[in-house]
C-alpha cells in the first residue's frame, strides 16, 4: 500500500474493478446464453490442419495463405517456434510448422526458413522428432513406415480386462490411437511437391538403455514388426472392420471425435483409407466440422485444438454470481437454461467400467455427449446449485449421482474414467508424446469435493475424496494441477474445496498451503508459474504474474480465512493491470492439455477467475461456490 493509499481507497478501486469485468463478461455472452473463450495453443494444429487437407486433396490457396501467416507470426527472431508463449523451442512444432510453410510456398532459402533449419538440424533433425511428428511425415514419403512403433487394429480384439485393451488408454488417447491402428496398417504414401532432405542430420538419436517394462515393450514392437511384414490375412481385415465400425459409431453429433484435433484428423484420415469417399455423409460432417474451430482474424486462420463453453458458461456463472450478480440477471438466468439443455443424457465410454451407473452430467464442449466429465459437471452443479431452481433439481440430482459414481478405487477423481491408470500404457514405444492415462488429479478431485459438499455434506464419497486430497498435498504444502499451470492452479482449486468440505481454515495442511502461497507471490504483488514446472521443479511457483494465476491464488487464500497483505497485494496487482475495457492482458498459457508436453491459453480465463477473486474479496458474507 502507498503512502497516499488507504484500506478503503482499496477497497473503492477493487470494487470500480470488479464492475467493469463483470460488465465485460456479461457483454461476452452469446444470444443463445453462452460464453466460449479461445482456446488458443501452438501451431500444430495449423500445421497438421493443412497436411491434412493436402492428403485428402481439399487444400485450398485461401486456407494456405492465411493459416501460413499466423504460423509465421509465431516464429520467433532466432527461427524457433515453443509450445507456449516464452516457452523452449519445441522440435516437433517446428518440423511441422517448417513442412506447413514450405507447402504454401516459403523458399528453403528464405531467410525465415534458414534461421527454422538451422535450428531443427542443431536439435537433432527430423530423425529426433516424435513419433506423431514422424507419422505425418510417413503419410507423404519423408519417413519409412518401418521406422515407426507399431500398434496394430488387433488390439480391438483384446477384451476390456486385459492389459493394454483400447479401455485401458484415457478417453482422448483411445480415440487417437484407434484411427491410428488403420493409418499404421494401411502405410499409405501420397508424395510432396518437395523434400525435406535439409532437415536431416543423417544420424539417428542415441537412445538410453532400457530396462524393465520398456526393454520389454521394445522387445514386443519388434515382434510385431515381423507380424506387420505378413499379417494374418482374415484377422487383419477383421480388425480393420471392427477399428473403422468403433470410431463411426462414436463421431458427435458437431463431426468431431472427443471435440478435439487429435483423434478428429486421424479419423479423417483412417476412414478415407477404408474407403469412404469424401462425399460420404460421415467425412463431410466431419470436414465441415472444423470449420467451427477455425479462428480467422488479422494474424490469419488458426484452429483450436478443441473449445470449452460448457466449462467457460459454468465458470461465469459463478464468477458473475460471486460478484453479487442477481440469480435472475438476464444473462445468469439464460445461461443456467443453456446449461440444463447441454446435460449429457447418454451411455459413453465411461460405462465399460461403471456399467450400473445411470448417466448424467455435462461435458467440456458443444457436442461431446460421448465423453462428459466430473470437472464439467462439478462446475455445472456448483452454478446450479447456488441459483436455486426447482427446474433444475432433477438434472443437478443426476449429475451428482453420476459423478459420485465415477470415483476412483482410492477415492480420488479423474477427469473422464474411473479407475483409468494402468501405467503400462506409457512404457510403449508409440507413447512420447502426450498423457495416455487419466489417473485421479488433486485439481479435478477437488473441484468435485466443492461440488459435493453443497449436495451430499455426508456422503461417504466426499469423505474419502478429502482424505485423498489430504494425502495428495505436496510436501511444500502445494497441490499439483493436472489441467492448470500448476502448483498454483491445484492448490487453487484444493483449499476451497476443503474447506467448503468441512475442514477448518486452521488445519495443518491448510496453513501449509497458505505460507506455500505467501512464499510464492512475486515482488510486484501477482502469482504465476511457469509451464517449464512440470518437467523442472526449479519452476514450481515461479513465473511472470499472470491475471488467472493471481487469482487462483488470490481464491485459496481467502477461503482460509487470509486479509493479509499478501492479499492486499494480490488484489492492487489485479486492479492496477486491469485494461481500460475491463479484462486484462494474458499471453502466457495457464491451461494443461498435457503435462510436460501440450498447453492452452484459455482466453476466458483471465476475466472470470479475477472476477471471483474481486468477488469473494469484496463480499466475504456471500455464499462462495
Amino acid at each position: 500500500m502507498t503512502a497516499l493509499e488507504t484500506p478503503q481507497d482499496l477497497l473503492t478501486n477493487a470494487e470500480k474493478a470488479l464492475r467493469a469485468a463483470r460488465d465485460h463478461l456479461i457483454g461476452l455472452r452469446s444470444p443463445e446464453g453462452w460464453w466460449k473463450g479461445e482456446l488458443q495453443t501452438n501451431v500444430t494444429m495449423d500445421a497438421e490442419d493443412l497436411l491434412l487437407r493436402q492428403f485428402l486433396g481439399i487444400r485450398t490457396e485461401r486456407d494456405t495463405s492465411e493459416a501460413a501467416r499466423w504460423i509465421r507470426s509465431e516464429q520467433r527472431a532466432d527461427g524457433t517456434w515453443a509450445n507456449f508463449h516464452e516457452g523452449p523451442a519445441d522440435l516437433s512444432t517446428m518440423i511441422e510448422a517448417y513442412t506447413a510453410l514450405r507447402l504454401a510456398g516459403d523458399p528453403p532459402d528464405a531467410e525465415h526458413m534458414r534461421a527454422a533449419s538451422r535450428q531443427i538440424l542443431a536439435m537433432g533433425g527430423i530423425e529426433a522428432s516424435r513419433v506423431f511428428t514422424r507419422i505425418w511425415l510417413a503419410l507423404f514419403g519423408e519417413w519409412s513406415w518401418r521406422d515407426l512403433p507399431v500398434m496394430p487394429p488387433e488390439i480391438m480384439f483384446l477384451p476390456s480386462w486385459f492389459p493394454l485393451n483400447v479401455y485401458d488408454w484415457a478417453c482422448w488417447a483411445r480415440q487417437t490411437i484407434v484411427p491410428l491402428t488403420v493409418v499404421t496398417a494401411c502405410r499409405p504414401v501420397r508424395g510432396l511437391p518437395f523434400d525435406l532432405s535439409e532437415l536431416r542430420t543423417g544420424r539417428m538419436p542415441r537412445r538410453p538403455a532400457r530396462g524393465g517394462w520398456e526393454a520389454a515393450f521394445g522387445a514386443l514392437d519388434r515382434v510385431l514388426h515381423r507380424y506387420e511384414r505378413r499379417p494374418s490375412p482374415g484377422l487383419r481385415r477383421a480388425a480393420l472392420r471392427r477399428a473403422v465400425g468403433w470410431v463411426v459409431a462414436r463421431q458427435e453429433a458437431d463431426g468431431s471425435w472427443g471435440g478435439i484435433q487429435p483423434p478428429w484428423v486421424y479419423s479423417i484420415i483412417a476412414l478415407h483409407l477404408s474407403g469412404y469417399h469424401l462425399d460420404h455423409p460421415v467425412m463431410r460432417k466431419a470436414i465441415e466440422g472444423l470449420d467451427r474451430f477455425t479462428v480467422r482474424d488479422e494474424k490469419g486462420r488458426r484452429l483450436e485444438a478443441c473449445q470449452s463453453p460448457v466449462w467457460d458458461t459454468a465458470l461465469a456463472v459463478n464468477a458473475l454470481l460471486d460478484a453479487g450478480t442477481p440469480a435472475d440477471h438476464p444473462a445468469v438466468a439464460g445461461a443456467a437454461g443453456w446449461l440444463l439443455r447441454e446435460e449429457v443424457r447418454t451411455v459413453g465410454d465411461w460405462a465399460v467400467r461403471r456399467p450400473a451407473l445411470p448417466p448424467g452430467g455435462w461435458a467440456f464442449e458443444f457436442d461431446n455427449d460421448g465423453y462428459p466429465d466430473t470437472d464439467d459437471t462439478a462446475e455445472v452443479v456448483l452454478a446450479l446449485h447456488r441459483l436455486d431452481r426447482p427446474d433444475a433439481r432433477p438434472a443437478i440430482e443426476r449429475g451428482v449421482r453420476w459423478m459420485a459414481g465415477m470415483a476412483c478405487g482410492d477415492g480420488g477423481f479423474a477427469a473422464f474414467d474411473a479407475d483409468n491408470d494402468r501405467a503400462l500404457c506409457t512404457k510403449l514405444p508409440f507413447c512420447d508424446f502426450g498423457a495416455v492415462i487419466d489417473p485421479p488429479s488433486a485439481d479435478v478431485t477437488a473441484h468435485v469435493v466443492e461440488a459435493l459438499a453443497k449436495e451430499r455434506p455426508r456422503s461417504p464419497v466426499l469423505r474419502r475424496a478429502v482424505i485423498w486430497l489430504l494425502k495428495a498435498q505436496e510436501k511444500d504444502g502445494s497441490w499439483f494441477g493436472r489441467w492448470g499451470a500448476n502448483h498454483i492452479y491445484g492448490t487453487g482449486a484444493v483449499v476451497p474445496a476443503l474447506v467448503a468440505a468441512g475442514v477448518r481454515p486452521g488445519h495443518s495442511s491448510v496453513r501449509r498451503a497458505v505460507v506455500w502461497l505467501e512464499r510464492h507471490q512475486n515482488g510486484d504483488g501477482g502469482w504465476g508459474e511457469d509451464l517449464r514446472s512440470y518437467r523442472d521443479p526449479a519452476w514450481i511457483g515461479r513465473g511472470a504474474s499472470t491475471a488467472s494465476q493471481t487469482a487462483w491464488a488470490l481464491l485459496a487464500l481467502l477461503a482460509a480465512g487470509e486479509r493479509s497483505p499478501a492479499v492486499e497485494k494480490g488484489v492492487r496487482w489485479l486492479v492496477e493491470r486491469q485494461r481500460t475495457d475491463g479484462t486484462w492482458d494474458e499471453p502466457y498459457f495457464t491451461g494443461t492439455g498435457f503435462p510436460g508436453d501440450f498447453y492452452i491459453n484459455y482466453h476466458l480465463y483471465r476475466l472470470v477467475f479475477p472476477i471471483s477473486a474481486l468477488g469473494r474479496y469484496l463480499r466475504p458474507g456471500l455464499e462462495p461456490s
